[in-house]
């Protein structure tokens, strides 16, 4: 499974590393990224995703409404 956050499609972006030298060098910055079972009254199951950190704290508040429309959709694999 690819580095990407199933809900909002966060994913890697690119940067420098430089140095004290000001030398630099490609690198990339990876998105928090967790596995989580969470659940899903729309459904009335468990759902296992792979979801960013800001992803996880706006479930948490608005509810997991949008990521049952997301699974209904198949836009989302779940386990």
């Amino acid at each position: 499974m690819s580095r990407k956050c199933q809900v909002t499609g966060v994913g890697p972006k690119t940067g420098n590393n430089i140095s004290h030298a000001h030398n630099k060098t490609r690198r990339r910055f990876l998105p928090n990224l967790q596995k989580k079972r969470v659940w899903v009254k729309e459904l009335n199951r468990f759902v296992t995703v792979k979801l960013s950190t800001s992803a996880l704290k706006t479930i948490s508040k608005n509810g997991t409404g949008e990521l049952a429309k997301l699974i209904r959709e198949k836009k989302i694999k779940v386990r």
